[in-house]
């Protein structure tokens, strides 16, 4: 969206935007850029943008693309042989509120985001240590992670599975493009 597309200057610009807006405006993105990821995994998958309309507007769009990548986390969710009790977010999308809660509210699992966003260069660092011995188990990095944010569902659970089968029909129809 930014960079490809244009459609705004800077990522932390996309929350903003997508709160500027009430909803989707039916807009879905399947970002099959390179093929469809987990749990799908169909490297002729090609991307789509699906619903738009003479109403669509920029704001749509940036809103639909963060919102597919909190469809893509629900589709791995739930492909998993296990349940999961909450999900912890680090990185630069950890940044984005709207996001956190979106994906909050459709995996219906509490995101906890921790102070240190990098937190996967701190897990290798943390490895690293590990091995070197300065660590004698994983008990004691782990005192290391501080959560600066947690999200609870808020969006009516009728409201998030009524969005999902329509993520669902829009990666679909990214499939008949193969």
């Amino acid at each position: 969206m930014r960079d490809a597309l244009g459609l705004l200057p800077t990522s932390a610009e996309s929350e903003e935007l997508a709160r500027s807006v009430e909803d989707n405006g039916g807009i879905y993105f399947v970002p099959a850029l390179a093929g469809l990821g987990s749990p799908h995994w169909i490297p002729e998958a090609r991307g789509l943008i699906t619903g738009i309309s003479g109403g669509t507007r920029r704001e749509h769009l940036v809103r639909a693309a963060l919102e597919a990548a909190a469809y893509q986390t629900r589709d791995v969710v739930d492909a998993l042989p296990f349940p999961l009790e909450s999900l912890r977010a680090d990185g630069g999308a950890a940044a984005n509120a709207f996001l956190m809660q979106f994906l909050a509210d459709l995996t219906r699992l509490p995101v906890e985001v921790p102070e240190e966003r990098e937190t996967t260069a701190v897990g290798a660092a943390t490895l690293a240590g590990l091995a070197a011995g300065v660590w004698s188990g994983t008990d004691e990095p782990a005192g290391l992670w501080r959560r600066a944010a947690r999200y609870e569902p808020e969006l009516p659970e009728e409201d998030a599975e009524r969005l999902l089968g329509e993520w669902r029909l829009a990666v679909r129809r990214a499939l008949l493009l193969r």
